[in-house]
């Protein structure tokens, strides 16, 4: 934009000037042709919708359509909303003082319309940024007509002896005054049906009506809403004819890999801490995404609720959050996140799920502790070979490390262990570090204290793949041979059965 153009004062000026003005959609369009066309990111941060949602918001800006994200929570429908104002002009100009941003050459307002038939060219103007010409509303069942569209005020028409039907007693609402820009209604459902009648004039004549006195004032906004399908059976519905005044409808979705799950964990959580520096091994990243997958296939979790994306950024900040409490107490001089600290951190998992009867039934925490053992046994399956399939084919890498938990051996470890002192355990059991080098190439020329990750997870893998037992008491998770733990359970349940024989005797 010609920074020139600021400094022009007056309607005469600006006609001078040669400016034009483009209703809000042009604007938006042009400016977003001119983005691609430079190979610009117009949505930066956004990542997974490259080739689905994004080309269809592209397509809704380019037909000049008024348009509704729709998805389940967590999908960045919000985010993708705040963003379309760099789609505005930096600036524009209106009629100064103006409510409702009045285009200076053909003003609408009855105070801008009397202004300049008095005053002609040389009405004062004034311009406004971007961020003044963007209004959102979150959609409420006590959201009225005259908090959106506007009502009469009775003060104005007494202390100006106005009729009602006098445009100059109203006072507008939220979207008039986001006129020439962009308005957002999160959550339109919620939104009861008569209100969102009120929307339907909006919407197709462009224009709005006060009290059904005969004002009719021509508005010119973006108007985009975003909706959870889930709400359309538990709390509302977006009633039909307003579906059919919104020109496109677009489908948000959860990442589609476990990659682009990934990179937005990262991008969103706060791992960098200000305290220590932290060491994270990628295998313990691909875990927490693999939760959020497990989640959103389980049939514990109410899969209409969703799974939202923030369940894995806070699992991923309370992972960090649980070791850098631990180097805190045994003063390391780094944060190294562990296996043992994703169990630590339920937290952030039981607050994310809304589950089924039957999840319920089960409760929250064994739910949380279920889906991430799920995780752990994908990744691992993924690095290394299935136990039992190399069994069988008499090629077991995993030898060594079972034998050693034969004739009653355990292995203690757990969240607050010191570094040191959790190596030295895992040393103890013969090939596992070479097991976790030579099937993750991810630790090749690493640290101790992450070779040390990765054969704790080798541990747990082998857990979940029952080739290993493990006891939890409070946060210790001991390991030990799966065949004599089945022996110890057949023998405690032939001793409850012999008191009670003894009982009933």
């Amino acid at each position: 934009m010609d920074k020139n153009l600021l400094k022009l004062k007056t309607i005469g000026e600006l006609r001078a000037s040669g400016y034009r003005v483009l209703p809000v959609k042009e604007e938006i369009r042009r400016n977003l042709i001119r983005k691609l066309k430079a190979g610009e990111e117009v949505f930066p941060g956004i990542i997974g919708y490259e080739h689905t949602v994004i080309p269809e918001i592209y397509n809704a800006i380019l037909s000049r359509h008024d348009f509704i994200l729709l998805g389940l929570r967590g999908q960045a429908k919000s985010r993708i909303i705040r963003m379309l104002p760099n789609l505005l002009d930096e600036y524009i100009p209106i009629i100064k003082d103006c409510e409702i941003n009045d285009n200076p050459f053909r003003p609408v307002c009855k105070a801008c319309h009397d202004k300049v038939a008095e005053y002609g060219d040389d009405v004062e103007i004034e311009w406004i940024g971007r961020e003044a010409r963007y209004g959102e509303k979150l959609a409420t069942p006590d959201v009225t007509i005259a908090d959106l569209i506007g009502d009469i005020d009775p003060i104005k028409a007494a202390m100006h002896r106005l009729h009602y039907a006098h445009e100059g007693v109203i006072h507008f609402g939220i979207i008039p005054r986001t006129n020439r820009g962009i308005f957002a209604i999160n959550e339109l459902p919620d939104l009861q049906p008569r209100i969102q009648v009120g929307l339907f004039n909006l919407m197709q004549e462009k224009d709005i009506q006060i009290r059904g006195f005969p004002v009719r004032i021509p508005i010119d906004v973006l108007m985009v809403y975003s909706a959870n399908p889930e709400d359309y059976t538990n709390r509302g519905n977006i009633i039909t004819p307003l579906k059919d005044r919104i020109g496109s409808q677009i489908l948000t979705h959860y990442p589609r890999d476990i990659q682009s799950g990934m990179k937005i964990t990262a991008q969103e959580a706060w791992v960098e801490r200000d305290s220590l520096p932290v060491r994270i091994l990628p295998v313990l990243r691909e875990i927490i995404e693999q939760t959020a997958v497990e989640a959103r296939k389980s049939e514990f979790v109410d899969q209409k609720s969703g799974v939202s994306a923030r369940m894995t950024i806070s699992l991923l900040e309370n992972v960090v959050s649980n070791a850098e409490r631990r180097a805190f107490i045994c003063n390391e001089k780094e944060i190294v996140p562990r296996v043992c600290d994703l169990f630590a951190s339920l937290s952030a998992i039981t607050g994310k799920i809304e589950l089924v009867y039957e999840g319920e039934q089960e409760g929250v925490v064994n739910v949380a502790k279920g889906l991430l053992g799920k995780a752990i046994k994908t990744i691992f399956l993924n690095y290394f070979p299935e136990p039992f399939s190399a069994i069988k084919k008499g090629k077991n890498p995993y030898q060594s490390i079972t034998d050693y938990f034969k004739g009653d051996r355990k292995l203690d470890l757990s969240d607050t262990l010191a570094d040191d002192t959790f190596r030295e355990r895992l040393h103890q059991v013969p090939g596992l570090a070479d097991v976790a080098r030579r099937f993750m190439p991810d630790l090749k020329n690493q640290p101790e204290a992450l070779l040390a990750v990765g054969m704790e997870f080798v541990l747990e893998g082998l857990h979940q793949n029952s080739m290993l037992s493990k006891d939890e008491i409070d946060h210790v998770r001991i390991y030990g041979d799966m065949i004599q733990r089945m022996f110890d359970d057949i023998r405690e349940d032939d001793d409850d059965d012999l008191d009670d024989f003894s009982r009933w005797a």
